[in-house]
């Protein structure tokens, strides 16, 4: 179907939906290089506005990846859910858009559409709304998720602890989660990325987590960031398996480049529901996504790369996972060159996953040579927690010694929930004045004159 507009004495043609939804895309760097970006300013606002009109019906009629040709697209329209659908059904995409500002539509309306939704429609509401409408419409969305504590809740914000090593020291990875509990951080998870990946090494790394937690009754969860083929060895053995992580796309190409399906996705939910090893709940998954996935594994299908990672979030929705995090700046310049692409980005992946339903964090990160740096990333981080991220990164001083690039540091943590007077989840929180860490008077994170004496042995054992 074509798509045509006027724009300035001037006539724009777009021969598809796929074409006028790359065009209408803010300016990434990623999208030039797959050469579907708009020419200039001008072609991307008369695509935004073309884009505007289009009924959100069409989104439905529409296929941007063919159905017989993906898995992920016979996934979001198999899913669809047409009753939660039809109260916006007649609606136009910036009809959509003005809804969603308006004061009409509450938490517990957003909420009700989330399965009438697809993710096209939302990556294309997004094209036409500015930094803070993505914001304000994101932060009525709440999407709460339990396991050992409960993560998502309002005036909450969570951290993954992420004491990565270069060599998996026990002892190295030991002393940045005491230093991360210390201040405040782990209460999304505890979640090492492992240098080695071998079932021996991994088994080791995830009997220290569940050593710790166990030793401290610390109301958090563990996870080793492996493949999922890994993860299902390890929970199979009875390995303690808090969360099954994988690294998932927004298109079937895209996930077999991960070496992953759906159906292996199943498996590994089921292998881990069968652990039963949350309290308060069990979602059990932990998902990363990113900008530029499907592209660098030659699997976009000439789709722009913020409508393919909202495809990613329909993947992540199947399996009703606890954490969702988009690696917004973690690819590189190829794909976001700059830092106001990556707060651009950031913000885009949050509001289309809440609105789908998915419980987002974002690890706020560039790589070293792209051109940002941390004044970029405090920006992001602000601009988030106001939108109502669930969970961000703690990692010792912001930069990850063993995967080299750029993050948020413990003190980012401290930084943001003093700023906005937010707090830890609600377990967690508490675990915390346990300790004599939090002062339940002032609710501040407070520093012993020596460690608790509970702590000293973690760094004996």
């Amino acid at each position: 179907m074509l798509y045509q507009i006027n724009v300035a004495s001037q006539h724009y043609i777009f021969e598809d939906l796929k074409t006028l939804m790359a065009k209408a895309s803010p300016e990434r760097s990623g999208d030039q290089l797959a050469g579907i970006a708009a020419h200039d300013a001008t072609e991307r606002v008369a695509a935004q506005m073309c884009l505007a009109e289009v009924p959100l019906q069409q989104f439905l009629n529409e296929a941007l990846i063919p159905y017989e040709q993906d898995e992920v697209t016979r996934l979001i329209l198999d899913e669809h859910d047409a009753a939660a659908f039809y109260p916006i059904s007649h609606f136009t995409l910036g009809d959509f858009r003005n809804w969603l500002l308006s004061t009409d539509a509450t938490t517990e309306k957003i909420t009700a559409l989330k399965m009438g939704l697809i993710p096209e429609m939302v990556a294309a509401v997004s094209k036409i709304m500015r930094n803070q409408d993505l914001i304000l419409v994101a932060k009525k969305c709440c999407v709460v998720t339990r396991f050992r504590n409960t993560i998502g809740l309002a005036g909450h914000l969570s951290t993954r602890l992420q004491p990565n090593h270069p060599t998996d020291d026990l002892m190295g990875i030991s002393a940045s989660i005491l230093d991360g509990l210390m201040y405040g951080s782990g209460d999304a998870v505890i979640g090492i990325n492992p240098a080695t990946d071998n079932l021996q090494n991994l088994s080791e790394l995830l009997k220290l987590l569940d050593h710790i937690i166990h030793e401290y009754q610390i109301p958090t969860q563990s996870c080793v960031l492996t493949h999922i083929t890994s993860g299902i060895q390890l929970a199979n053995k009875n390995i303690p398996i808090d969360l099954m992580f994988q690294s998932i796309a927004g298109t079937e190409k895209a996930n077999t480049g991960f070496g992953i399906n759906l159906e292996l996705l199943q498996e590994g939910y089921e292998a881990t529901l069968s652990l039963k090893r949350g309290t308060v709940g069990q979602n059990v998954m932990y998902f990363e996504t990113g900008q530029g996935s499907a592209l660098s594994s030659n699997g976009h299908h000439g789709v722009d790369q913020q409508t393919l990672e909202a495809r990613a979030y329909a993947v992540a929705r199947k399996f009703n996972p606890l954490l969702v995090n988009t690696v917004v700046g973690f690819i590189g310049p190829e794909y976001l060159y700059n830092g106001k692409q990556i707060i651009r980005a950031g913000l885009e992946d949050h509001f289309c996953g809440k609105l789908l339903g998915v419980p987002m964090g974002c690890d706020i990160c560039y790589t070293n040579h792209a051109d940002a740096d941390q004044d970029d990333m405090d920006i992001l981080l602000t601009l988030l927690a106001n939108a109502g991220l669930n969970f961000i990164m703690g990692i010792p001083g912001s930069d990850d010694v063993m995967l080299n690039y750029q993050t948020t540091s413990f003190h980012d943590a401290l930084y943001i929930r003093q700023l906005l007077g937010l707090k830890p989840a609600p377990e967690f929180d508490h675990w915390l004045q346990q300790q004599g860490i939090l002062s339940q008077q002032a609710h501040q994170l407070q520093w012993p004159t020596e460690l608790p004496k509970q702590f000293s042995r973690l760094m004996l054992s």
